[in-house]
This record gives structure tokens, C-alpha cells and sequence, in this order.
């Protein structure tokens, strides 16, 4: 299983980005998705999840109201719209595929990740 995270960048503070993941390998509409992210001297934090088909979203409490998950099963992508972006926000985001259709906020429920995407938001 491959994941590509793209889209990452430098923005403002206030401003949006809208990051990507391809994904190839399994069946992608089998699996729930995720983005998690991590910043320099932190331990990886839980940003979004989508089910399989899309039914269910979930945030962290950071980012909900400002982020938004989606996916396109019939192009094996998973996307993240981020908008009114913070400071707060940067970090390298890595894009996640489930174990299976349930259980998303914790990393140990992910079995492959992307290679991640820098995020920097400046002030």
C-alpha cells in the first residue's frame, strides 16, 4: 500500500490550504482514512478521520469547525480542506489508512502511512 500526501505549503495566518492523499495498494473504499499531524518536539496528534464511504466524520477538537475531511472513492483520494489556518497549525501532516472500517483517532488503528506533508503557517 502507497500513500502520496501533497498540498502542504507556507500560508498565513488566516489563510487555507487543501492537502491531497492518493492511496493504491487495497481496496480504498474498504477503509477508513485519517490525517494525523505532527509538530517539531510533539507527539502526533489526531486530526480527521472519514469512513469508508464517507458517511462518518471525525475531528480533533483543534480543528473542528475549520477543517474539513472528504473523499473520492472512485479516484482513491482523501482530501483535507484546512481554512482560517493558525500558527498553531504547522506541522508536518501525514496522511493515514485505517486497519479496517472502525476506530480512527488513535494512531495504533492505522497500519499504513504517507510520507507527510510540511505545513507552516506563519503570523
Amino acid at each position: 500500500v502507497q500513500l502520496q500526501a501533497c498540498g502542504g505549503g507556507l500560508v498565513q495566518a488566516g489563510g487555507s490550504l487543501r492537502l491531497s492523499c492518493a492511496a493504491s495498494g487495497r481496496t480504498f473504499s474498504s477503509y477508513g482514512m485519517g490525517w494525523f499531524r505532527q509538530a517539531p518536539g510533539k507527539e502526533r496528534e489526531f486530526v480527521a478521520a472519514i469512513s469508508p464511504w464517507g458517511g462518518s466524520k471525525y475531528y480533533g477538537d483543534s480543528v473542528k469547525g475549520r477543517f474539513t475531511i472528504s473523499r473520492d472513492n472512485a479516484k482513491n483520494t482523501v482530501h483535507l480542506q484546512m481554512n482560517n489556518l493558525k500558527p498553531g497549525d504547522t506541522a508536518v501532516y501525514y496522511c493515514a489508512s485505517a486497519r479496517g472500517s472502525s476506530g480512527y483517532e488513535l494512531a495504533n488503528e492505522y497500519d499504513y502511512w504517507g510520507q507527510g506533508t510540511q505545513v507552516t503557517v506563519s503570523s
